[in-house]
């Protein structure tokens, strides 16, 4: 080897380093980018907070309803029923925080409660359709033929009218009530989970690991329960929580409409309604404050489904 070779050999040595250095940065960069380093649970809630804290603050928002729907019995100052005539239309003052309403019912009350309507419609509306389009999902990509060809079909039909119109056909149906609602609500949300299920479903049927379980005797069910259902969970959870604030928004359209819970429960889309056509003017807290909690509970619920979206799929990880 003649000196100008040797020369050239030690400089790719030297760039082949510096390469390899440079590499384990980037390594340990990445490490504690993903939280690697966190050894206890405050310094996992730090470390996400900093990462998604859009994201934090809507758990937030959502945690702080979650906890005044279980509580609301303990957290309202009044009974959100009990009427008082000489209450009615009260400002906002030290006795009703946020005012009366047009029946002399205390208003923060009633928002407090309403809080337990809205949440039990939409977390049982998006736990029903979804574990309906989970079933029907799962057999459209086993099953296939006929089965999947009618599934997708009247899915398409579903999926043409928006959530609010279908619910609307729905609920006009079935009458105002508690449960109707919650029905009128969870049949348009099964398409949206049917089709992701099946698209899942079709791509995991034919990984390895499926060819391994069917070759070692396993049914197709038993491969979809418990080898491609949990592989679905992450896209489900996010499609879920953005689902929510839906179900939430449509059920308070529903109320507004006099097709969703019926009075005396207090539900924030009636509130609207029966103050937004006459006393918008004279008590305008009778609108405003609903009107705050239903943008704050979707708005909080859809800042977490894109932070959870973000953090479960890498292929939207910035």
């Amino acid at each position: 080897m003649d000196l100008s070779d040797e020369f050239a050999y030690l400089e790719l040595r030297k760039t082949l380093k510096e390469d390899l250095n440079l590499a384990d940065i980037d390594q340990k960069a990445e490490l504690v980018r993903a939280g690697a380093h966190i050894q206890t649970r405050w310094g996992v809630i730090v470390h996400y907070t900093r990462r998604f804290p859009l994201g934090m603050l809507g758990a937030i928002i959502v945690g702080a309803f979650v906890i005044m729907a279980i509580f609301a019995d303990f957290i309202a100052p009044h009974d959100p029923v009990q009427t008082n005539a000489p209450y009615s239309l009260m400002a906002p003052n030290s006795h009703f925080w946020l005012g009366g309403d047009m029946m002399g019912r205390d208003l923060l009350s009633r928002l407090i409660h309403g809080a337990r309507i809205s949440l039990a419609v939409g977390l049982t509306s998006t736990f029903v359709g979804g574990t309906i389009g989970v079933a029907l999902g799962l057999a459209c990509g086993f099953l296939m033929g006929w089965f999947d060809l009618i599934v997708q079909r009247i899915s398409d039909v579903m999926q043409a009218l928006p959530l609010l119109v279908l619910a609307l056909v729905m609920a006009a149906s079935l009458g105002p009530s508690l449960q109707n609602t919650i029905i009128a609500i969870s049949i348009p949300l099964i398409p949206d989970i049917a089709r992701v299920v099946r698209s899942s479903t079709l791509t995991f049927r034919e990984m390895p690991f499926t060819e391994a379980a069917r070759a070692a005797g396993m049914t197709e069910w038993r491969i979809a329960i418990r080898h491609v259902l949990p592989n679905m969970l992450a896209p489900l959870i996010v499609l879920a929580t953005a689902q929510l604030g839906s179900a939430i928004l449509t059920e308070a359209s529903l109320s507004f409409l006099g097709l969703g819970v019926p009075a005396p429960h207090p539900s924030w889309g009636r509130m609207l309604s029966e103050s937004a056509a006459e006393y918008v003017r004279q008590a305008p807290w009778l609108v405003i404050f609903p009107g705050l909690f239903i943008s704050a509970m979707v708005f909080g619920s859809n800042l977490m489904g894109d932070a959870l979206r973000d953090l479960m799929d890498p292929r939207q990880r910035r």
